[in-house]
């Protein structure tokens, strides 16, 4: 397991110790901890658990429960492909299929460039605008017609390319 530089523990400790005494504070915690590292590790689940005064398997357990949290880094671009039943009957295994293809990151994986985290994910709760992804918070509808999806993909890339030319 890679351990996480001082930097990141002392942002770690610093959420803690912000929440610290406050009613039922493991929830807010580990949304800080995601919010400020992007994921949450486990050595934030060791430091929050002890604030609380609860297992580390307790904590490990809410993170688990709740989808928002993850517990592996996500690259710089994050982009959720719905394989619920109406955006799977309207092209969303075509859409992930795509996806791998042009960013190289897997199903539920990071790109080894550490750019692109794809996630399959079951019902964004837009089901009338089939097939549906989501790319950095950004709601993609109808995302084969005129292929929406690979074209926000595409700029995404090409900005990246742009910007590492400029460095």
């Amino acid at each position: 397991m890679e351990r996480l530089n001082g930097a990141a523990l002392a942002k770690i400790d610093a959420i803690v110790a912000s929440h610290k005494g406050e009613p039922g504070p493991c929830i807010v915690m580990l949304h800080d901890v995601q919010n400020e590292l992007g994921y949450v590790p486990f050595e934030a689940m060791e430091k929050i658990a002890e604030a609380c005064g609860t297992s580390v398997a307790e904590v490990y357990g809410v993170v688990m429960f709740y989808a928002q949290f993850t517990t592996e880094p996500k690259g710089k671009h994050v982009i959720n492909v719905c394989l619920g039943t109406a955006c799977y009957v309207k092209g969303g295994q075509k859409l992930i299929d795509q996806a791998v293809e042009l960013t190289g990151a897997p199903v539920n994986g990071t790109s080894a460039d550490g750019l692109f985290s794809l996630d399959a994910t079951r019902c964004l709760g837009a089901c009338g605008l089939a097939p549906v992804a989501v790319v950095d918070g950004k709601v993609i509808g109808a995302a084969t017609e005129g292929n929406k999806l690979l074209t926000e993909l595409k700029a995404i890339i090409n900005e990246e390319k742009s910007a590492s030319l400029r460095s």
